[in-house]
């Protein structure tokens, strides 16, 4: 399985860092249908100050990395956000442990501690209309694609695209469900009928590093 290199994993978090800062607005009005509108303000902000440090960071295992952009976001990221984000990547670096060459299975254990950390923390599980629900069944993607075999589980690029499918099919099915975690589910049979804020985040964020993975440096 073809390797990568700690510039790609920083390649990867630097994306969602611009995602996350570019999208404020969007993500902003889709929470406001149902929620208190602030998701992308509070998630700009957190990630502005990572783009702003970002040379500062440790970088002497990809897992230093992330827990030095965890720390950044647990700090300054508002509201439920930092805390759930902020757990994802530490959990996310735990998985790693001290190896430097990731493969795609790296990836998928990384993703899968994250999901956990968030169930966790947000007392939340697939199903609830949040962002488990796109990240969940992206991570599904992803592993299959992965353990597939094939010229496809070999290139990120590949991978990457398996992954970002996955979420936006997932995101947009929360549509249809109804929130039964965070501020939407105080709304009950109101939240049907908008997708998940979260879940539409992480199905832009993996639309975006597949879009830009051909030309990353």
């Amino acid at each position: 399985m073809q390797k990568t290199t700690d510039q790609d994993l920083e390649f990867v978090v630097h994306t969602i860092a611009g995602t996350a800062v570019a999208n404020e607005r969007e993500f902003c009005d889709l929470d406001a249908v149902v929620g208190d509108g602030d998701f992308g303000y509070s998630l700009a902000r957190g990630f502005e100050i990572v783009l702003a440090d970002w040379e500062t960071f440790d970088r002497a295992t990809p897992a230093a990395f992330l827990k030095k952009v965890a720390l950044v976001i647990s700090l300054r990221v508002g509201g439920t956000s930092g805390p759930l984000w902020g757990t994802a990547f530490l959990r996310a670096a735990a998985a790693l442990g001290g190896r430097t060459d990731l493969t795609g299975r790296d990836a998928v254990a990384m993703l899968r501690a994250a999901a956990e950390g968030i169930k966790t923390r947000g007392r939340s599980d697939l199903g609830d209309k949040t962002l488990l629900d796109a990240l969940i069944p992206m991570t599904d993607a992803l592993e299959q694609a992965v353990d597939a075999g094939g010229p496809r589980s070999a290139d990120p690029a590949a991978l990457a695209r398996a992954a970002a499918s996955a979420a936006r099919t997932a995101a947009d099915a929360t549509t249809s469900m109804q929130a039964l975690r965070g501020r939407p589910s105080y709304t009950g049979e109101r939240s049907i009928g908008s997708p998940d804020a979260g879940a539409v985040a992480v199905a832009v964020m993996a639309e975006r590093v597949a879009d830009t993975w051909p030309a990353r440096p």
